[in-house]
């Protein structure tokens, strides 16, 4: 088998390697920790992030309630698995030990907790403002099935309609959590958008995946949808966590 080969092998179930292999607690946290940290490098290699707006996390394999997010003012091309913090249900940022340190955006504490909190499949969850993303967002409409990589989405995603793109609360959050529901993306009105994955990996590559679809939907808003029919065959072969998983390796490999 060659180094790269192993993207075709996803892994039967979270906390295994690519060799079979299951991780301990400790292995599996640092792995979930070095890939956000290579999430915020893909997003900062797509120029996303300028401004430090978004947040690419993960919840703590052992500390179920409790999720991995950028120390606050680290940009996201520097960002490295020390220099993640770890944000408790109470906003409270710590180390695994429970050692204060760092500081967490509010925005990215409102967002990721009450995801978390609402969906316990979810390991990982990916939001920042884009060129496509976000002017779609501000149409209040879904993706329709306009391209291939759309197929992926059109039977999955869901539309956060509210003014609140701030998020300055723990309730706002609570309310994107809520209109998410089991969907793996959410448009948010006037903001952008966000996704959601059983992996790391796939929240990720989800986001780019969905930026990607956004792009399509602005310089082609008019443009002929597939039919419903070969939409949802497209979907079958596009949507499952698998296909996000191998798709983040693509990534990994492609941005240096």
């Amino acid at each position: 088998m060659s180094d790269d080969s192993y993207i075709d092998h996803y892994p039967p179930f979270h906390g295994v390697d690519r060799y079979g292999q299951v991780r301990s607690v400790e292995e599996e946290r640092a792995h979930r920790r070095q890939v956000v940290a290579r999430g915020y490098q893909i997003f900062a290699a797509m120029r996303w992030g300028q401004l430090g707006d978004g947040h690419v996390t993960a919840r703590d394999p052992e500390l179920l309630d409790h999720f991995w997010v950028l120390d606050y003012g680290v940009t996201f091309a520097d960002a490295t698995p020390d220099k993640l913090v770890l944000v408790g249900p109470d906003g409270r940022v710590t180390d695994e030990h429970g050692n204060e340190t760092g500081g967490v955006n509010t925005a990215g504490y409102n967002i990721h907790a009450p995801l978390y909190a609402a969906r316990s499949d979810v390991v990982g969850a990916a939001h920042t403002h884009t060129q496509f993303g976000t002017p779609w967002s501000a149409n209040v409409e879904p993706f329709r099935a306009l391209s291939q990589e759309s197929c992926a989405f059109v039977f999955d995603q869901a539309m956060f309609d509210d003014e609140e793109v701030e998020v300055l609360s723990y309730d706002g959050g609570q309310r994107i959590a809520a209109a998410l529901g089991g969907n793996k993306l959410i448009i948010l009105r006037n903001h952008g958008l966000l996704t959601v994955g059983r992996s790391v990996e796939a929240a990720i590559s989800w986001f780019v995946t969905a930026e990607r679809v956004a792009e399509v939907h602005v310089k082609a808003p008019n443009g002929k949808a597939i039919s419903d029919e070969a939409a949802k065959v497209a979907a079958s072969t596009l949507q499952p966590d698998h296909v996000a998983w191998r798709t983040y390796h693509w990534l990994d490999r492609s941005i240096r």
